[in-house]
């Protein structure tokens, strides 16, 4: 963890930037990715468990003008890791998205070991 008391965010794929989201989608997410590094625990409608890619995974929601978005991380004890940013057309998530996920923490955690 960093000296500050944060947990650092760690990107393993996407990115947040304007655009395509909003500034206001933008900031919003900013401000919701804070919250999780200062250790906040993001409930709906902001963020649901995303047991099906795995422990600790989440999927955070950002309402934009034209599109939703769409954070998945995950909390581990040293960071908050980022899979994925998507634009979610669908109530379910991608079957693509969730295995690319699995994929992308599955070699986070060979890498660098899991310390969630």
């Amino acid at each position: 963890m960093s000296s500050s008391g944060n947990k650092p965010l760690v990107w393993l794929h996407g990115e947040v930037k304007t655009p395509p989201l909003s500034a206001a989608a933008r900031l919003e997410a900013g401000v919701f990715l804070r919250r999780l590094q200062r250790g906040e625990s993001l409930g709906m409608p902001h963020s649901r468990p995303m047991k099906a890619i795995g422990a600790r995974c989440h999927e955070l929601r950002i309402v934009d003008e034209q599109a939703t978005w769409r954070i998945v991380y995950r909390i581990d004890n040293d960071a908050i890791v980022i899979a994925d940013v998507f634009s979610k057309k669908t109530q379910a998530t991608p079957k693509s998205v969730i295995d690319a996920c699995k994929k992308r923490f599955g070699h986070y955690d060979r890498v660098v070991g899991d310390k969630g």
